[in-house]
């Protein structure tokens, strides 16, 4: 038969089948190890298994054996010998940001003095609901969050700064969370 993923589903019926937990209605994510004297024509190697798959899979090529030796440096180095090959910030890196997109990831972050981390959270969540990926708290006395993308702040340097600058957006319940916010909750339990 024909896997669900290659059918001519509609995103509705496709949503529809999603308690039934087929395998093949899940997202598909085909990588495709380009030997080292192909690494001009990635695109070209790629074509063929993208035309299989019917477009209804991420495609990622990379040389598998150049990525392996490009994680024995640090990431300056690293980042320094896949540019030097032609290769970007790498086929890894890619990689994990196609099967974050693919899975409904992304991920936000929080900031203080001590420390800065980031938290996985599924697209479309609402900013309660990430907050309580931090403390069941956090989004059960959610009262707003100020928000600001993670690339103005690092160019503004601190959150002070930022909010002395007004640069801070303070959104409520029902703010939609992006890829890459910065977020400090307000909440009272």
């Amino acid at each position: 038969g024909t896997p669900i993923y290659r059918g001519s589903l509609t995103d509705d019926q496709r949503e529809v089948l999603k308690p039934e937990f087929l395998l093949t209605n899940k997202p598909v994510m085909a990588l495709v190890n380009v030997g080292e004297d192909d690494l001009d024509r990635i695109d070209e190697v790629v074509a063929p298994v993208e035309a299989e798959l019917g477009g209804r899979a991420e495609v990622i090529g990379m040389c598998v054996q150049l990525e392996a030796e490009a994680a024995q440096f640090t990431g300056a180095e690293r980042l320094e010998m896949l540019e030097a090959l032609g290769l970007g910030e790498g086929g890894l890196e890619r990689f994990i940001h196609a099967a974050y997109q693919l899975m409904g990831l992304r991920t936000f972050l929080t900031t203080g003095e001590k420390e800065s981390r980031a938290w996985t959270f599924r697209a479309g969540s609402r900013a309660p609901q990430c907050a309580g990926r931090i403390h069941t708290d956090f989004e059960r006395g959610f009262i707003r969050a100020e928000v600001i993308r993670w690339d103005e702040l690092l160019e503004i340097g601190s959150w002070s700064k930022a909010r002395d600058a007004g640069k801070l957006r303070v959104e409520g319940k029902d703010y939609v969370v992006e890829d890459g916010d910065v977020l400090e909750f307000r909440f009272n339990v």
